[in-house]
């Protein structure tokens, strides 16, 4: 655990009550620590406050601290000049527009900090409507959960942090739903409560294995096969779109419609020890077809999408191979109808994320050297 101060939301916070909280909570056996050679420091972050960085320079003479702030609205070349940080947390988890999202920022925070520690962002949604807070917004996601984890193996961050345990209100939430912290919608004059029955517990399915091959660079043996999916449960033109915008204003982006975003298909990722097909089906429409993307070496997280083609009803993901002759399911797993009954007449952006059952692999593979992957 580490303190993560939010300038954004209420305004700077006074340098005194930040000591106080660090002296209080730091000294704590479950705060985490950095340690360089034998020097170790309590870990210390924060949302935004760049015009407070001066008031660092007293903070960190009263107590021992490591400092990667978000400062991303001033971006890294003038968060790292401030000359008061240990290193830089990046917000920009998301891609801007219809486009995949690329390394490019995290390489400039990389080169402006000079062999400082970077903490990289990963995150597998975002869709917010409260007006209340004067956001309504949706950033792409689609394949972003898949594809921002091989980054991270990629560029090998000292540090990486997810966007976000539990914050329903802007849908990028990995932890379990609990209802009793849904106040926000009310909060926030939210047209309807986006996140109830939306469970994103599949996105946490592959963390064990993405996380040990960042930190040891190695891919870990497979010993249980399974699938998770994730996918909008309204067609993005079912509905209307609730006022809500592709990209926002509010961050100096050319807003668009939604629907060119946030397109209609089925994404999933296969955590398999061998090469595997996949069917999707979508009420009475099965289609086969071809990854997306394969583990050099066969063994490791496969990922595809299919798109929605209009079909609506029950949505199952199935991964098989030939055995013997015979068309044999590996895992499958069975989502909530796809449909163009919306809540309240507006489209929900948010995603249903869930996970299958997992199969025993008899016997466990050689760990790959060469964890990366190749896309088909």
């Amino acid at each position: 655990m580490f303190f993560s101060f939010d300038y954004a939301a209420e305004g700077p916070w006074e340098p005194s009550a930040v000591i106080t909280l660090i002296q209080e909570y730091g000294p704590n056996y479950a705060y985490f620590n950095h340690t360089i050679g034998t020097t170790s420091k309590m870990f210390v972050s924060t949302f935004e406050g760049p015009q407070n960085a001066n008031d660092w320079v007293g903070i960190k003479q009263a107590v021992d601290i490591f400092f990667i702030p978000d400062w991303s609205s001033i971006g890294p070349s003038a968060a790292e000049a401030t000359g008061v940080v240990d290193g830089l947390f990046s917000w920009n988890a998301w891609p801007v527009g219809a486009m995949d999202i690329t390394t490019a920022i995290d390489e400039q925070y990389i080169t402006a900090l000079n062999g400082q520690p970077y903490m990289m962002p990963v995150s597998p949604w975002f869709f917010t409507n409260l007006p209340g807070y004067q956001k309504n917004w949706l950033w792409r996601g689609d394949d972003l959960w898949y594809d921002r984890w091989q980054q991270v193996i990629e560029i090998s961050p000292k540090f990486v942090e997810i966007i976000t345990w539990n914050d329903y209100g802007e849908s990028h939430y990995i932890g379990p739903l609990r209802t009793d912290d849904f106040g926000l919608f009310t909060a926030g004059d939210a047209p309807f409560n986006y996140a109830a029955g939306m469970p994103h517990n599949g996105w946490r399915a592959f963390l064990p294995y993405v996380i040990d091959m960042y930190k040891t660079g190695t891919a870990p043996a497979i010993t249980a096969e399974q699938v998770v999916s994730w996918y909008r449960l309204n067609p993005n033109q079912a509905c209307a779109t609730g006022g809500t915008t592709g990209n926002t204003a509010s961050q100096n982006q050319a807003e668009v419609p939604p629907y060119t975003l946030d397109l209609d298909a089925v994404y999933f990722s296969a955590l398999l020890d061998s090469a595997a097909n996949f069917d999707v089906t979508i009420g009475t429409t099965t289609q086969t077809g071809t990854w997306r993307n394969t583990p050099v070496g066969g063994s490791g997280i496969y990922h595809g999408s299919a798109p929605f083609n209009g079909d609506v009803g029950r949505v199952t993901v199935t991964i098989w191979r030939m055995i013997n002759g015979q068309k044999t399911t590996v895992v499958e797993i069975t989502g909530p109808s796809i449909t163009k009954d919306c809540t309240d007449g507006i489209e929900n952006w948010n995603a249903w994320a869930g996970m299958s059952n997992t199969t025993i692999v008899s016997s466990a593979p050689v760990s790959s050297t060469t964890p990366t992957s190749s896309t088909t």
